[in-house]
């Protein structure tokens, strides 16, 4: 929108310019010659200063329009580091609490040690257990 106001502006200026620097009131546009009355030229400079003020209105409103659409992001990055802010302050408390749950190395487990692995006994199969894994209870 800022573009196309921009044309128009150039237009105008360049009618405006034309008029201004021709001395007489026959005008040569690209190997065209005009010669207007005063009605025709009161016309072309209503016609010049519409396109003008158009122009220069879609560029006050296409900057407006950008103006906003940057606040807006601005807002939105805001608010995600605001988030990403909130995620590292709670990441952060929970390795604390990990941490601090976690034994030391020199801690003796008395339950597990070292090369050995524990197993669980096998419980008889409920009649009600139909599936566990993929596999029917009376598969195993």
């Amino acid at each position: 929108m800022i573009v196309l106001g921009l044309i128009l502006v150039l237009i105008a200026a360049a009618t405006i310019y034309l008029v201004a620097m021709e001395p007489d009131t026959t005008y040569t546009v690209v190997g065209y010659t005009f010669q207007p009355s005063h009605l025709e030229m009161f016309l072309v400079g209503a016609a010049t200063a519409g396109v003008l003020l158009l122009g220069v209105s879609m560029i006050g409103s296409g900057s407006r329009r950008s103006l906003l659409r940057r606040r807006a992001l601005r807002d939105v990055r805001v608010q995600a580091d605001d988030r990403v802010a909130k995620l590292e302050d709670e990441k952060r408390a929970l390795e604390r609490k990990l941490n601090d749950n976690t034994p030391d190395s020199t801690h003796d487990d008395t339950h597990a040690v070292a090369g050995e692995t524990r197993t669980i006994p096998r419980q008889a199969p409920h009649p009600d257990d139909h599936l566990v894994a993929g596999r029917r209870s009376d598969e195993r």
